[in-house]
Protein backbone atom coordinates (compact mmCIF):
# COMPACT_ATOMS: atom_id res chain seq x y z
CA UNK A 1 0.00 0.00 0.00
CA UNK A 2 2.73 2.27 0.80
CA UNK A 3 4.58 1.89 -1.82
CA UNK A 4 1.75 2.39 -4.61
CA UNK A 5 1.11 5.93 -2.45
CA UNK A 6 4.94 6.35 -3.32
CA UNK A 7 4.76 5.92 -6.59
CA UNK A 8 1.49 8.17 -7.11
CA UNK A 9 3.40 10.60 -5.23
CA UNK A 10 6.18 10.99 -7.66
CA UNK A 11 3.81 10.78 -10.49
CA UNK A 12 2.30 13.58 -9.42
CA UNK A 13 5.36 15.42 -8.76
CA UNK A 14 6.75 14.95 -11.54
CA UNK A 15 3.88 16.04 -13.56
CA UNK A 16 3.82 19.05 -11.35
CA UNK A 17 7.44 20.04 -12.06
CA UNK A 18 6.86 19.19 -15.98
CA UNK A 19 3.81 21.78 -15.85
CA UNK A 20 6.17 23.90 -14.10
CA UNK A 21 8.86 23.93 -16.89
CA UNK A 22 5.97 25.03 -19.63
CA UNK A 23 5.31 28.18 -17.51
CA UNK A 24 7.98 30.68 -18.56
CA UNK A 25 7.93 33.07 -15.22
CA UNK A 26 9.12 29.55 -13.71
CA UNK A 27 11.34 27.72 -16.27
CA UNK A 28 14.03 30.43 -15.69
CA UNK A 29 14.63 33.49 -14.19
CA UNK A 30 15.66 36.50 -16.82
CA UNK A 31 18.76 37.93 -16.67
CA UNK A 32 18.69 41.47 -16.39
CA UNK A 33 20.89 43.48 -18.48
CA UNK A 34 20.91 47.28 -17.94
CA UNK A 35 21.57 49.38 -21.02
CA UNK A 36 22.92 53.02 -20.72
CA UNK A 37 22.67 55.76 -23.72
CA UNK A 38 22.83 59.35 -24.23
CA UNK A 39 19.88 59.73 -26.44
CA UNK A 40 16.25 60.19 -25.97
CA UNK A 41 13.09 58.27 -25.68
CA UNK A 42 12.20 59.67 -28.83
CA UNK A 43 15.33 58.26 -30.76
CA UNK A 44 15.06 55.66 -33.22
CA UNK A 45 17.72 54.18 -31.04
CA UNK A 46 15.26 53.57 -28.32
CA UNK A 47 12.75 52.06 -30.61
CA UNK A 48 15.74 49.55 -31.62
CA UNK A 49 16.75 48.49 -28.05
CA UNK A 50 12.88 47.98 -27.22
CA UNK A 51 12.64 45.28 -30.23
CA UNK A 52 15.57 43.69 -29.02
CA UNK A 53 14.47 43.50 -25.98
CA UNK A 54 11.39 42.03 -27.24
CA UNK A 55 13.63 39.40 -29.51
CA UNK A 56 15.92 38.22 -26.26
CA UNK A 57 13.27 37.34 -24.38
CA UNK A 58 12.66 35.11 -22.08
CA UNK A 59 16.38 34.51 -21.72
CA UNK A 60 17.41 38.44 -21.09
CA UNK A 61 15.57 41.59 -20.15
CA UNK A 62 17.03 45.20 -21.09
CA UNK A 63 16.52 48.04 -18.86
CA UNK A 64 17.07 51.16 -20.43
CA UNK A 65 18.75 54.36 -18.97
CA UNK A 66 18.92 56.81 -21.71
CA UNK A 67 19.33 60.71 -21.81
CA UNK A 68 22.53 59.92 -19.88
CA UNK A 69 20.55 59.17 -16.46
CA UNK A 70 22.72 56.60 -15.08
CA UNK A 71 26.09 57.62 -16.53
CA UNK A 72 26.99 60.70 -17.86
CA UNK A 73 27.70 60.92 -21.70
CA UNK A 74 31.51 59.77 -22.43
CA UNK A 75 31.57 57.44 -18.86
CA UNK A 76 29.26 53.94 -20.17
CA UNK A 77 32.72 52.59 -22.03
CA UNK A 78 34.57 52.77 -18.15
CA UNK A 79 31.26 52.02 -15.92
CA UNK A 80 30.87 48.27 -18.33
CA UNK A 81 35.07 48.05 -17.83
CA UNK A 82 34.44 48.27 -14.00
CA UNK A 83 30.97 45.64 -14.28
CA UNK A 84 28.72 48.62 -13.40
CA UNK A 85 27.16 47.88 -16.23
CA UNK A 86 25.79 44.90 -18.89
CA UNK A 87 25.46 47.09 -21.87
CA UNK A 88 26.11 50.85 -23.41
CA UNK A 89 26.27 52.46 -26.65
CA UNK A 90 29.42 53.44 -26.89
CA UNK A 91 31.24 56.23 -29.15
CA UNK A 92 34.07 55.20 -30.98
CA UNK A 93 35.30 58.50 -30.22
CA UNK A 94 35.27 57.15 -26.18
CA UNK A 95 37.11 54.03 -27.66
CA UNK A 96 40.13 55.57 -29.25
CA UNK A 97 40.61 57.43 -25.96
CA UNK A 98 42.25 53.67 -24.85
CA UNK A 99 42.95 52.30 -27.92
CA UNK A 100 44.47 54.99 -30.05
CA UNK A 101 44.68 53.19 -33.28
CA UNK A 102 40.63 53.46 -32.92
CA UNK A 103 40.80 57.16 -33.77
CA UNK A 104 40.99 56.44 -38.01
CA UNK A 105 37.33 55.74 -37.60
CA UNK A 106 36.32 58.94 -36.14
CA UNK A 107 37.66 60.80 -38.75
CA UNK A 108 36.13 63.04 -40.92
CA UNK A 109 34.95 61.56 -44.80
CA UNK A 110 36.51 58.40 -44.05
CA UNK A 111 33.02 56.26 -44.43
CA UNK A 112 31.17 56.75 -47.58
CA UNK A 113 27.42 56.09 -46.40
CA UNK A 114 25.97 53.54 -43.83
CA UNK A 115 26.28 50.19 -45.87
CA UNK A 116 30.28 51.31 -46.67
CA UNK A 117 30.46 51.59 -42.77
CA UNK A 118 28.63 47.81 -42.41
CA UNK A 119 30.59 46.45 -45.34
CA UNK A 120 33.51 47.82 -43.15
CA UNK A 121 33.25 45.97 -39.77
CA UNK A 122 31.93 42.93 -41.29
CA UNK A 123 35.32 42.29 -43.02
CA UNK A 124 38.48 41.08 -41.89
CA UNK A 125 40.14 44.57 -40.92
CA UNK A 126 36.94 45.46 -38.88
CA UNK A 127 37.32 42.05 -37.42
CA UNK A 128 40.64 42.91 -36.23
CA UNK A 129 39.54 46.25 -34.94
CA UNK A 130 36.81 44.85 -32.61
CA UNK A 131 39.21 41.87 -31.26
CA UNK A 132 41.76 44.98 -30.14
CA UNK A 133 39.16 46.60 -27.72
CA UNK A 134 37.73 42.67 -26.93
CA UNK A 135 41.71 42.03 -25.94
CA UNK A 136 42.17 45.39 -24.54
CA UNK A 137 39.37 47.00 -22.82
CA UNK A 138 37.66 43.63 -22.27
CA UNK A 139 34.20 44.52 -23.57
CA UNK A 140 32.56 42.76 -26.34
CA UNK A 141 31.37 45.22 -29.29
CA UNK A 142 28.17 43.48 -30.77
CA UNK A 143 27.68 45.89 -33.84
CA UNK A 144 27.96 49.67 -34.97
CA UNK A 145 24.61 51.80 -34.87
CA UNK A 146 24.61 53.58 -37.66
CA UNK A 147 22.35 56.76 -36.73
CA UNK A 148 22.57 59.24 -39.61
CA UNK A 149 25.34 61.59 -41.69
CA UNK A 150 26.39 64.04 -39.43
CA UNK A 151 26.44 68.16 -41.19
CA UNK A 152 26.61 71.42 -40.13
CA UNK A 153 23.49 73.70 -38.29
CA UNK A 154 24.14 77.02 -37.29
CA UNK A 155 22.00 80.20 -35.34
CA UNK A 156 22.95 82.56 -37.97
CA UNK A 157 22.21 83.11 -41.37
CA UNK A 158 26.04 83.48 -42.86
CA UNK A 159 26.38 81.42 -46.06
CA UNK A 160 28.75 78.72 -45.86
CA UNK A 161 30.40 77.51 -48.46
CA UNK A 162 34.19 76.21 -47.74
CA UNK A 163 35.57 75.73 -44.58
CA UNK A 164 36.91 79.62 -44.36
CA UNK A 165 33.55 80.95 -43.79
CA UNK A 166 33.39 78.88 -40.20
CA UNK A 167 36.33 80.76 -39.07
CA UNK A 168 35.75 81.70 -35.85
CA UNK A 169 32.58 80.05 -35.68
CA UNK A 170 31.54 78.08 -31.86
CA UNK A 171 30.81 74.67 -32.87
CA UNK A 172 29.43 72.71 -30.15
CA UNK A 173 31.31 69.53 -30.10
CA UNK A 174 30.94 66.85 -27.64
CA UNK A 175 33.64 66.86 -24.76
CA UNK A 176 36.98 64.80 -25.84
CA UNK A 177 40.06 64.95 -27.89
CA UNK A 178 38.90 63.31 -31.02
CA UNK A 179 35.37 65.03 -30.84
CA UNK A 180 37.47 68.57 -30.54
CA UNK A 181 39.93 67.35 -33.88
CA UNK A 182 36.59 67.23 -35.70
CA UNK A 183 35.02 70.13 -35.21
CA UNK A 184 39.05 72.12 -36.51
CA UNK A 185 38.89 69.61 -39.18
CA UNK A 186 35.54 71.31 -40.28
CA UNK A 187 37.63 74.98 -39.80
CA UNK A 188 35.35 75.84 -37.16
CA UNK A 189 35.81 76.67 -33.50
CA UNK A 190 35.03 73.49 -31.51
CA UNK A 191 33.01 74.42 -28.04
CA UNK A 192 32.40 71.21 -25.68
CA UNK A 193 29.07 71.12 -24.24
CA UNK A 194 27.10 68.07 -23.35
CA UNK A 195 24.29 66.90 -25.27
CA UNK A 196 21.58 67.32 -23.23
CA UNK A 197 22.83 71.46 -23.29
CA UNK A 198 23.17 72.01 -26.80
CA UNK A 199 19.42 73.31 -27.43
CA UNK A 200 20.00 76.10 -24.35
CA UNK A 201 23.69 76.70 -25.73
CA UNK A 202 22.47 77.89 -29.19
CA UNK A 203 19.39 79.76 -27.44
CA UNK A 204 21.47 81.38 -25.18
CA UNK A 205 24.37 82.15 -28.21
CA UNK A 206 26.89 80.51 -26.08
CA UNK A 207 27.55 78.28 -29.28
CA UNK A 208 27.01 79.12 -32.77
CA UNK A 209 26.59 76.09 -34.18
CA UNK A 210 26.01 72.30 -33.59
CA UNK A 211 26.73 69.24 -35.43
CA UNK A 212 24.90 66.34 -35.88
CA UNK A 213 22.65 63.77 -38.12
CA UNK A 214 19.39 65.30 -39.06
CA UNK A 215 16.85 62.99 -36.95
CA UNK A 216 19.13 64.27 -33.77
CA UNK A 217 17.90 67.78 -34.94
CA UNK A 218 14.20 66.90 -34.95
CA UNK A 219 14.63 64.17 -31.46
CA UNK A 220 16.35 67.34 -30.00
CA UNK A 221 14.55 70.56 -31.64
CA UNK A 222 17.68 71.58 -32.30
CA UNK A 223 15.82 73.51 -35.49
CA UNK A 224 13.70 75.92 -33.04
CA UNK A 225 16.72 77.48 -32.26
CA UNK A 226 18.95 77.18 -35.80
CA UNK A 227 18.93 79.30 -38.74
CA UNK A 228 20.16 77.27 -41.26
CA UNK A 229 21.67 73.49 -41.64
CA UNK A 230 25.18 73.22 -43.67
CA UNK A 231 24.71 70.02 -45.58
CA UNK A 232 28.48 69.19 -44.96
CA UNK A 233 28.30 65.21 -44.65
CA UNK A 234 31.02 65.18 -42.73
CA UNK A 235 31.07 61.98 -41.05
CA UNK A 236 28.59 59.24 -41.04
CA UNK A 237 28.03 58.80 -37.57
CA UNK A 238 27.88 55.45 -35.68
CA UNK A 239 27.98 54.56 -32.25
CA UNK A 240 28.86 51.13 -31.11
CA UNK A 241 26.13 48.78 -29.30
CA UNK A 242 28.85 47.18 -26.61
CA UNK A 243 28.13 44.53 -23.88
CA UNK A 244 30.50 43.59 -21.05
CA UNK A 245 32.54 41.07 -21.85
CA UNK A 246 31.82 38.42 -18.55
CA UNK A 247 27.65 39.02 -18.60
CA UNK A 248 28.67 38.00 -22.70
CA UNK A 249 30.83 35.19 -21.69
CA UNK A 250 28.03 33.74 -19.29
CA UNK A 251 25.95 33.29 -22.10
CA UNK A 252 26.49 29.40 -23.54
CA UNK A 253 27.60 29.49 -27.37
CA UNK A 254 24.05 28.94 -29.04
CA UNK A 255 22.77 31.75 -26.78
CA UNK A 256 25.44 33.94 -28.15
CA UNK A 257 24.58 32.85 -30.79
CA UNK A 258 20.84 33.45 -31.08
CA UNK A 259 21.40 36.93 -29.12
CA UNK A 260 23.88 38.17 -31.95
CA UNK A 261 21.75 37.14 -34.37
CA UNK A 262 18.40 39.49 -32.44
CA UNK A 263 20.99 42.54 -32.34
CA UNK A 264 21.80 42.38 -36.28
CA UNK A 265 18.04 42.05 -36.81
CA UNK A 266 17.70 45.01 -34.76
CA UNK A 267 20.73 47.27 -36.03
CA UNK A 268 19.42 46.44 -39.61
CA UNK A 269 15.85 47.91 -38.91
CA UNK A 270 17.47 51.15 -36.98
CA UNK A 271 20.02 51.97 -39.77
CA UNK A 272 16.93 51.62 -41.99
CA UNK A 273 15.03 53.73 -40.46
CA UNK A 274 17.70 56.28 -40.31
CA UNK A 275 18.14 56.31 -44.11
CA UNK A 276 14.43 57.16 -44.60
CA UNK A 277 14.04 59.65 -41.79
CA UNK A 278 17.15 61.61 -43.32
CA UNK A 279 15.57 62.04 -46.52
CA UNK A 280 12.42 63.45 -45.08
CA UNK A 281 13.58 65.95 -42.59
CA UNK A 282 15.43 68.00 -44.91
CA UNK A 283 12.55 68.75 -47.14
CA UNK A 284 10.55 69.42 -43.69
CA UNK A 285 13.54 71.65 -42.18
CA UNK A 286 12.99 73.74 -45.67
CA UNK A 287 9.48 73.92 -44.90
CA UNK A 288 9.64 75.03 -41.40
CA UNK A 289 11.77 78.05 -42.70
CA UNK A 290 15.73 76.83 -42.58
CA UNK A 291 17.79 77.32 -45.03
CA UNK A 292 18.94 73.98 -46.18
CA UNK A 293 21.72 73.69 -48.22
CA UNK A 294 25.05 71.77 -49.97
CA UNK A 295 28.16 73.67 -49.55
CA UNK A 296 31.51 73.33 -51.53
CA UNK A 297 31.93 69.33 -50.12
CA UNK A 298 35.65 68.76 -51.77
CA UNK A 299 36.91 72.11 -50.27
CA UNK A 300 35.75 70.55 -46.60
CA UNK A 301 37.30 66.97 -47.74
CA UNK A 302 40.19 68.16 -48.83
CA UNK A 303 40.89 70.58 -45.52
CA UNK A 304 39.55 68.05 -43.32
CA UNK A 305 42.17 65.10 -44.89
CA UNK A 306 44.64 67.57 -44.33
CA UNK A 307 44.00 68.22 -40.79
CA UNK A 308 43.63 64.87 -39.75
CA UNK A 309 46.90 63.58 -41.75
CA UNK A 310 48.64 66.34 -39.59
CA UNK A 311 47.76 65.46 -36.56
CA UNK A 312 49.47 63.32 -33.16
CA UNK A 313 46.31 61.13 -33.93
CA UNK A 314 47.41 59.66 -37.15
CA UNK A 315 50.46 58.81 -35.61
CA UNK A 316 48.67 55.88 -34.32
CA UNK A 317 46.95 54.65 -37.59
CA UNK A 318 48.11 51.14 -39.28
CA UNK A 319 50.20 51.76 -42.43
CA UNK A 320 47.73 52.41 -45.20
CA UNK A 321 44.37 52.05 -43.59
CA UNK A 322 42.37 54.84 -44.97
CA UNK A 323 43.16 53.28 -48.46
CA UNK A 324 42.34 50.30 -47.16
CA UNK A 325 38.98 51.25 -45.32
CA UNK A 326 38.24 53.46 -49.09
CA UNK A 327 38.54 49.94 -51.06
CA UNK A 328 35.93 47.94 -48.97
CA UNK A 329 32.50 47.36 -51.10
Amino acid sequence: MNRTIDRRSLLCAGAGLAAGALLPGRARAQTKLRFAAVFSDTDIRAEMIKRLGADIAPDHSIEAHLNSTLFRQGTELVALQRDNLEMGNIAPQDISKQVPAWSVLTSAYLFRDANHLNAFFASELGAQMKKQVEDQLKVKILGPTFFGTRHVGLRGKKKVNVPADLAGVKLRMPAGDAWQLLGRSLGANPTPLAYAETYTGLQTGTVDGQDNPLPNVQNMKFYEVMGQIVLTSHLVAFDLLTMNLKAWQAMAADKQKAFQAAVDKAITWSANEHVKREAELAEGFKRQGLDVYVPNINAFREHAQKIYLASDEAKAWAPGIIDKIAAIK
